[in-house]
Order: C-alpha cells, then sequence, then structure tokens
C-alpha cells in the first residue's frame, strides 16, 4: 500500500502554488484564443515549470502552440495535459484555463517527489482541442510513445470520476455552382446555396434513422452574400458523434451520402474536407478512475456512483484517442455555474469564480495524489510500464 509522506508532499506543493497556478487560470481565462493559435496562453503555461526547472520542448508534432515540459528522469512516465484553446465569441465556455492551471499544479506538486518516486513528469501543452484535435496529432507524432500513463481533468456542473465520450468527426463541405442575376437570368445560375439546403433537409431526414448514440449537427459557413446573385458558392460545416469508432465511420457513410445528395439535385460541384483527425471514445482506466474517485470523495467531493456515468450525456474529445492507446483518465471536476453547462456564456463567466478556483486547487491535488498512489503501488506501476513496452515493441 502507499506511504502517506508522497501522498502528503504533493498535496502541500499544490496548496503552497495555489496563488500562482490561480492567478494562471485567471491570466488565461482574460485572453481567450482559438485552436492553433494560442500562442499566449501557452506561454503562460510554461512559464511556472520553466522557473521550476522543467525542460522544454516547443512546437512538438510540428504544432507552434505544443509543448512538453519534463521533470526526472524515472522509468515511470507520467503525461499530464494541459488544454488552453477557447471558443469563438464565447471565450473559456469550455474552461480550459481551469484545465491548464490544474495540470501546471499536478505538475509542479509531482516535481517535488518525483526522484523519490522513480518519476519523469511531462507537462504536455495540448492545443486545439475544440476543434483540430491536437492530442489526436501529437499521439501521432509520438510524443506520447513513452509516456505509460495520461493524465488531466476538465470542468463541469458534476463530480464524475471515470468521464465517457462519444467517438466525433468534423467535416468542411463545399459546393461549387454558377453565379447569376437572380431576377434577370436565375435559369442560367446553378445554386450552391440550394445544395446546401437539400442536404440539410437531407439529414434532418436521416435523424429518425440513426442509431441510439448517433448524432449529427453543423452550421452554414457561407450561404451567399447578396440577395440578388445566384450563390456560386456556399460551405457548411458539421460534426457526427457516435459511442464508438465503428459507429462513427457508419455514420459518416450515411451523412455523406446527403451532402452528396445537395450536389447531385442542383447539379454542383462540391468537395468535403474531412483532414483534421477524428476523436476516438474515452476509454478510461478502471484503476485510475476509482483511485481518482476516491480522492475526490476525501475532499468531500461527490463523484455520481459508477453505475451511473455511462448514462450521463457525453461530449467528445481528443483525450479519447490517447485512452485507446495508454491508460489514462479524463475525470470532470465540479464548479458552480448557476445551472449552466459548458458551451454556455455563463458557464465562461463561472471559470473565474471561487468555485473554479477551488476546482484548479482541488483538481491539482486529486491528479497528483492519483499519479503518487499509481507510483507507489507496485503492480499497477508494473502493468502501466509493461503495456508502454508492448506498445514499443509493436
Amino acid at each position: 500500500m502507499p506511504t502517506t509522506t508522497a501522498l502528503d508532499a504533493v498535496e502541500d506543493a499544490v496548496r503552497r502554488c495555489s496563488t500562482e497556478i490561480v492567478e494562471l487560470s485567471h491570466a488565461i481565462h482574460a485572453e481567450p484564443e482559438l485552436a492553433f493559435a494560442e500562442h499566449r496562453s501557452c506561454a503562460k503555461t510554461q512559464r511556472l515549470v520553466a522557473d521550476r526547472g522543467f525542460r522544454i520542448t516547443t512546437g512538438v508534432a510540428g504544432l507552434d502552440t505544443a509543448f512538453r515540459a519534463d521533470f526526472g528522469r524515472g522509468a515511470l512516465v507520467v503525461g499530464i495535459c494541459a488544454e488552453y484553446d477557447a471558443l469563438p465569441q464565447i471565450g473559456h465556455a469550455c474552461g480550459h484555463n481551469i484545465i491548464a492551471a490544474s495540470a501546471v499544479g499536478t505538475a509542479l506538486a509531482l516535481a517535488d517527489v518525483a526522484d523519490d518516486l522513480g518519476l519523469t513528469v511531462a507537462l504536455l501543452g495540448t492545443p486545439a482541442e475544440e476543434a483540430g484535435g491536437g492530442k489526436a496529432l501529437m499521439l501521432r507524432a509520438g510524443t506520447f510513445d513513452d509516456v505509460a500513463a495520461a493524465v488531466m481533468l476538465h470542468p463541469g456542473p458534476t463530480d464524475i470520476a471515470a468521464t465517457r465520450s462519444l467517438a466525433l468527426s468534423e467535416v468542411s463541405v463545399h459546393y461549387r455552382g454558377r453565379e447569376s442575376h437572380a431576377a434577370v437570368a436565375p435559369h442560367q445560375g446553378v445554386n450552391a446555396a440550394d445544395a446546401l439546403t437539400v442536404a440539410q433537409v437531407a439529414i434532418g431526414l436521416l435523424r429518425q434513422q440513426l442509431a441510439p448514440g448517433q448524432l449529427v449537427h453543423g452550421i452554414v459557413t457561407d450561404g451567399g452574400q447578396a440577395v440578388n446573385v445566384i450563390p456560386g458558392r456556399a460551405a457548411l460545416r458539421y460534426a457526427m458523434r457516435a459511442p464508438d469508432s465503428e459507429s462513427l465511420s457508419e455514420l459518416q457513410g450515411r451523412v455523406f451520402s446527403c451532402f452528396a445528395a445537395g450536389a447531385l439535385a442542383t447539379g454542383c460541384e462540391y468537395d468535403i474536407d474531412d483532414s483534421a483527425p477524428a476523436y476516438a471514445e474515452l476509454k478510461p482506466d478502471p484503476w485510475l478512475a476509482d483511485t481518482c474517485r476516491q480522492e475526490m470523495r476525501r475532499l468531500g467531493r461527490e463523484p455520481v456512483a459508477a453505475e451511473v456515468e455511462a448514462k450521463l450525456p457525453m461530449g467528445s474529445t481528443d483525450m479519447g484517442n490517447v485512452t485507446q492507446v495508454l491508460p489514462g483518465i479524463h475525470p470532470v471536476i465540479r464548479i458552480d455555474a448557476g445551472g449552466a453547462t459548458v458551451h454556455q456564456p455563463a458557464f465562461a463567466a463561472a471559470a473565474v469564480s471561487p468555485s473554479a478556483d477551488r476546482a484548479v486547487v482541488e483538481g491539482a491535488i486529486i491528479l497528483a495524489r492519483t499519479v503518487v498512489r499509481l507510483a507507489e503501488t507496485s503492480a499497477e506501476r508494473e502493468r502501466v510500464l509493461a503495456a508502454r513496452d508492448q506498445r514499443a515493441a509493436s
């Protein structure tokens, strides 16, 4: 069983740096930046660990706003994922400022015990979770190859230890028709806006036949510029979600047929840009999730019961890709948002409230103590190391 020495040490370390990590949370929140453009937020997230002596590698995976900061040289490499991108117009309505700050607090605390526990602490700055799949790109580039386990947490309206998520893919669809005067010669035009209307109607009808757990939602990003011109160009952006990657692939084929129907009905040409990586469903490691649940309860939090977790509404995250490859968790830590949930303006406001500040500190404690217990529980330590070695050999 783990001793209490390292567990107490990391909790004390988080509380000592609580002012700094809360200030970091507020600083990131004050300057929201979108996917792949989080330059100020990325720099802010590195600053405290740079001062502590972490070895920082910037631009990992060829991404300007991705980094890896390492401390210690132990065999057990644990990745702590920091997100810091925001949403258009509504800023940090997903609370990524809390994610980044709690990740930094976790890394700083674990640095204090890294040598004693045979740890390498790897703080991973992961851009573009909201759109673009930074973690999926970093995983593909080998950033996680030596990582034996990965942890992070996300704010929300409820404490959840073993968070689940839906697989997701996003695409942009561009229709190309022919402009013409809408009154003088409409018959000479090929209406690209009509193509996207047909596609959306087809998707609306398809919804009745979707399998349980499958979702489709999207927006028009270009529907024309002048009412007296037949639009020669139009565009959509759509997301598809499903309980797992196999179901997502089936759904994507059916939705792509709806996009094709729009082009066929109107005589437009079209193309689909699906270059962004798909998000796999979360696969939380049972032992890490159970340990996290215990740590939540120790701090007086009330995570939902394990049997309820799979029934909760789910979003999607590129952390799912990571957990499909190596042991990891993505718990949700509760903040008081007055009934609001993620991706609502009220949640953005709540992300710098006293409740959010408490989540930054307690979230770092929960993650740090979970990692300590992993490092000090021989069977679990050996399990995740063996899994990493097996990945490397395959």
